[in-house]
């Protein structure tokens, strides 16, 4: 497994923290594994608020028609990038 990055850490702390994942730590998330279906396991609803989780804490929105959802929402490394370039 690849080193978290603060700013992973930070992520993998929101996901935990908004998704109420009791049996996960954020230094249990593999950075480059997906979030959904095999991955950590979320479905559409934790997008949905993990999307509104990051809304919240860094000041942008994450748009559910938008193309690159899939992209962005890969895996934590991905996320966290998204986040980095368009936090405010």
């Amino acid at each position: 497994m690849s080193l978290l990055s603060e700013s992973e850490i930070e992520v993998a702390n929101l996901i935990v923290e908004a998704l109420n994942l009791e049996d996960v730590s954020a230094g249990d998330i593999n950075p480059e594994a997906p979030l959904f279906r095999e991955g950590l396991g979320l479905d559409s609803i934790d997008a949905l608020e993990l999307a509104m989780s990051v809304s919240s804490k860094y000041g942008f929105q994450l748009r559910s028609d938008d193309p690159d959802n899939s992209r962005i929402f890969s895996s934590l490394r991905a996320l966290t990038r998204h986040i980095e370039e368009n936090r405010k």
